[in-house]
């Protein structure tokens, strides 16, 4: 279940993330190509980078679906990249600030 505070890992690399924004609890978040667990659950043998799914999650960065209904923080980079439903999520832009002039 896909809830605001969860702390999810990777089963397949190093990838740890916090979920800031979840408004859908049945979509499921993956990472590699495979579902994301509970930060304190032990991954299942057997599952493998995905291909397309190894472009890598960067530390301290968001990551958002296209309605912006989701968002992660990744809190511990690794080589998957992150998906939801399997959908990739892109990189979230900061918002620019206002001149000050």
């Amino acid at each position: 279940m896909l809830t605001t505070g969860a702390r999810l890992r990777s089963q397949v690399c190093a990838t740890e993330v916090v979920v800031v924004r979840a408004n859908n609890a049945d979509a499921v978040l993956h990472c590699g190509g495979h579902p994301m667990i509970d930060l304190t659950a032990d991954p299942a043998r057997g599952y493998a980078l995905d291909a397309g799914f190894a472009a890598g999650s960067v530390l301290g960065k968001r990551y958002t679906d296209e309605d912006t209904t989701t968002e992660v923080l990744v809190t511990h980079d690794g080589a998957g990249s992150l998906a939801l439903d399997g959908k990739a999520l892109t990189l979230k832009t900061p918002k620019p600030l206002p001149s000050s002039d």
